[in-house]
């Protein structure tokens, strides 16, 4: 199947048209101004290793460059990896790259102290305690999710492991309680305000924007702005609450749901279980007193110092009449817009972070949990499990580059930009991110692929149909808002992703059934965030509209095609028995 897709996809961009307009670089190359993203795409079908992907991706590019610039195909071979350190280490130098960079992993540090003092485990377990029922226990599971929204990875190691007991209790199949940890891990951490995945996020935004020639935009209140449009993660988050309520199934986990139901077996395979490593990342140290507020107050100051930040940064940065008129109404919309919309998100992030991380550690060492030198360990250490997302973002940035210089959004553009009807483009970014994600395992991967291409793509389908300024800002919104869902869409399908994987661990579930049991439930999410979702909003149907009905239509298949696990038929009791 991969492959099929593949072919297809050469096929495609190969028999595209040649426009006019094009840069130098890419009148000289044509067709293979498209080689650098076809190859970083192929390949992370192909291997399913995007750090790869994005490398060859990289020095296939540098490699076209060198032929552009006169040098022989040996030289210009050899050059590459020459190029692409020169890229990497200028994409490091960028002021704004290297606050997007220390934000991520300073959030991280700050997670690992949280956890480490029993903050975010504390909150779990207050939670648990008003699980009595299999409705309340599934509800109370899902808020768990979401209050730890600042980490997907801590939202899959503390949730399940909290919950499985109780859930086990209320007969709540495995299944069951991995998909709810999964389905409020990445949705939740994907749209929150801040967390650790949004520097990431603005960050591949922002080098979408240059593409188009606007530097000075403000990535963060795009990010903003493209919340409404987030349908999948949305949805998935309505469609658990949903389940749990209705305490109605439909697919393998009505199945997973009865017989646990009816033979009090919540599991029908072998558990994964959570290694010792991991599960020493999150764990308190023994004899820490579970306190609540070790959690509310550091996650408390990163929120309202960012909030603070935001305006003081942002006001710095305006003058003339709007400057006067933040000085007599500070506290009015207009301020609060026009600060914030001015702000550099990189640097009041790093230092909210930064600051909120101190707090945390202070408070560690005054209820001595743990030494100065200990709190520093466990805050390095969570820093060193972001590493992995930084190593991405430069990659990322080096490949948008590349692509800047090739010329390829400009000849891709005006290729594209008459053959694709506008109304479609929201859905065909979200189906092709979901595919790439899905096969990757990695959202971060996909959104770095394919950002630098979908928004200049909408900035000239929007202008080619006539849309006015602010409809074709919120064109090239929604379609942001596509990438960015269809990779957590895809991410979530994957069976190899490792919030997936991670999930089952918390769960202690089979992870072949919990894949099997998630994809049904994700297919459905997916299919009415096209329909209901990316196609009305693209027709030009207002977000306003669009949401509601969205969300309406995830009920109501919940409540219609959904089947009850609490009354069960003797038909269904004899297929459970079979089991």
């Amino acid at each position: 199947m991969r492959n099929i897709i593949v072919i297809l996809l050469l096929c495609v961009m190969s028999s595209l048209g040649f426009g006019a307009e094009t840069s130098k670089v890419a009148l000289d190359l044509g067709m293979w101004t498209l080689l650098p993203p076809i190859v970083a795409i192929a390949l992370a079908f192909i291997t399913k290793n995007v750090i790869l992907s994005l490398f060859i991706g990289i020095y296939s590019g540098s490699f076209l460059l060198g032929i552009t610039q006169g040098k022989s195909y040996l030289f210009s071979f050899l050059g590459g990896l020459s190029d692409i350190t020169n890229r990497i280490i200028g994409s490091m130098a960028d002021s704004w790259n290297a606050g997007i960079i220390l934000q991520c992993l300073t959030i991280g540090g700050l997670v690992a102290v949280i956890s480490k003092m029993g903050g975010a485990r504390a909150v779990a377990e207050a939670l648990a305690k008003k699980a009595k029922t299999p409705r309340s226990a599934q509800l109370v599971t899902w808020v768990m999710g979401l209050f730890i929204f600042f980490d997907d990875y801590a939202n899959a190691l503390i949730v399940g492991p909290i919950m499985r007991p109780i859930t086990d209790k209320m007969k709540i199949s495995r299944e069951k309680l991995a998909f709810i940890i999964d389905s409020t891990a990445a949705p939740i951490a994907g749209i929150a305000l801040i967390s650790t995945w949004v520097g990431y996020e603005i960050s591949v935004i922002k080098e979408g924007y240059s593409l188009i020639g606007i530097e000075n935009i403000n990535a963060y209140s795009i990010f903003v702005q493209t919340i409404p449009y987030r349908f999948y993660n949305i949805l998935m988050l309505i469609f658990v609450a949903s389940t749990a309520f209705f305490l109605r199934e439909f697919g393998p986990m009505a199945k997973a749901e009865r017989r646990a139901r009816k033979t009090g077996q919540v599991t029908s395979g072998s558990a994964a279980k959570i290694s010792p490593e991991e599960a020493k990342m999150i764990e308190p140290k023994e004899g820490v007193i579970l306190n609540i507020w070790n959690a509310i107050i550091p996650i408390m100051v990163l929120i309202i110092g960012s909030f603070i930040g935001f305006y003081l940064n942002g006001k710095g940065y305006l003058e003339g009449a709007v400057l006067d008129a933040v000085n007599n109404a500070p506290l009015s919309f207009f301020a609060i817009r026009e600060t914030f919309g001015s702000a550099d998100a990189s640097v009041v992030i790093f230092q909210a972070a930064l600051f909120a991380s101190i707090v945390a550690i202070v408070m560690g060492i005054t209820k001595k949990i743990f030494k100065f030198t200990e709190a520093i360990d466990v805050w390095i250490h969570g820093m060193k499990s972001l590493v992995i997302t930084g190593v991405i973002l430069l990659l990322a940035w080096s490949l948008s580059s590349i692509i800047k210089e090739l010329g390829t959004s400009t000849y891709l553009v005006n290729a594209l930009a008459g053959s694709i009807p506008k109304g479609f483009l929201p859905s065909i970014i979200f189906i092709l991110g979901s595919a790439i994600a899905f096969s990757t395992g990695t959202s971060y991967g996909t959104m770095g692929i394919l950002m630098p291409l979908a928004i200049p793509l909408a900035n000239a389908i929007g202008g080619a149909a006539g849309l006015t300024e602010e409809a074709l800002s919120s064109y090239i919104v929604m379609s942001i808002g596509a990438v960015l869902t269809g990779a957590i869409f895809g991410d979530h399908c994957s069976p190899i992703s490792d919030t997936t994987i991670l999930s089952s661990m918390g769960a202690e579930c089979d992870h072949i059934e919990h894949v099997n049991t998630q994809i049904v439930y994700a297919l459905a999410v997916g299919a009415i965030t096209v329909l209901f979702g990316y196609l009305p909003v693209g027709m030009g149907v207002s977000i306003y509209i669009v949401l509601p009905l969205s969300i309406i239509a995830t009920i109501l298949i919940v409540r219609y095609v959904g089947k009850s696990v609490e009354r069960v038929s003797e038909e269904d009791e004899e297929k459970v028995e079979m089991v």
